[in-house]
């Protein structure tokens, strides 16, 4: 949730504005407020949890914790696969995949920078927004079954672009996610490169 403006803030509690941002530093260094560059001030909200099985969609994550999901398109382009997503997704060379890349958001928070690679001869036919809004949806309704995942995690320091997309500080902690989904056949359809932001997501697993 963003805060009104300093100026709102400071009349509504009759302070002065030295007093009110000095209210508001101690805040955001104990974590309870963040600072966004050329957005403003915002509550930070409870971390967006994800259970480490089967293969969900970022919406579907989202919407199950009562926020609302959103994207933002960077770039959405054709190209040639490289070696890495070749490998990743069992494409042969001179293979064109699409490349999307978006950041993700809860309640209009920046939640992860994600680059997706998606081989071009599984969406041939496919609307644009079918892929950039409801892509599984699409899939499923097309007769494609979603299968299982494979997903790896580590643990970086974030450089500035990534830092600009987030609206983080330049080498804070972020999560960086390598997912390739299949669908039921063993079929690869998704290379998933992702960078979320350490203190806004976090995975758990039951057992």
């Amino acid at each position: 949730m963003r805060l009104p403006s300093e100026r709102k803030l400071s009349e509504k509690f009759n302070v002065t504005r030295t007093t009110l941002r000095q209210a508001l530093s101690t805040l955001c260094e104990e974590g309870i407020l963040e600072r966004r560059a050329g957005s403003g001030t915002y509550v930070v909200g409870e971390r967006v949890r994800e259970m480490m099985r089967g293969t969900t969609s970022f919406t579907e994550i989202i919407t199950s914790q009562g926020k609302t999901p959103s994207s933002k398109i960077v770039s959405y382009t054709k190209v040639l696969a490289n070696k890495v997503e070749r490998e990743k997704l069992g494409i042969v060379s001179g293979s064109e995949v699409i490349k999307m890349e978006r950041v993700r958001y809860a309640d209009e928070t920046p939640i992860c920078l994600e680059i997706t690679c998606i081989p071009f001869n599984i969406i041939k036919g496919f609307k644009k927004e079918d892929i950039t809004h409801h892509f599984f949806a699409t899939l499923q309704s097309s007769g494609k079954i979603i299968g299982r995942s494979e997903k790896t995690i580590a643990a970086k320091n974030t450089n500035q672009e990534i830092a600009d997309y987030l609206n983080i500080k330049p080498a804070s902690a972020i999560l960086s996610v390598t997912q390739v989904s299949y669908f039921s056949d063993g079929e690869a359809f998704e290379y998933v490169l992702s960078y979320y932001a350490g203190d806004r997501f976090e995975f758990y697993l039951e057992r």
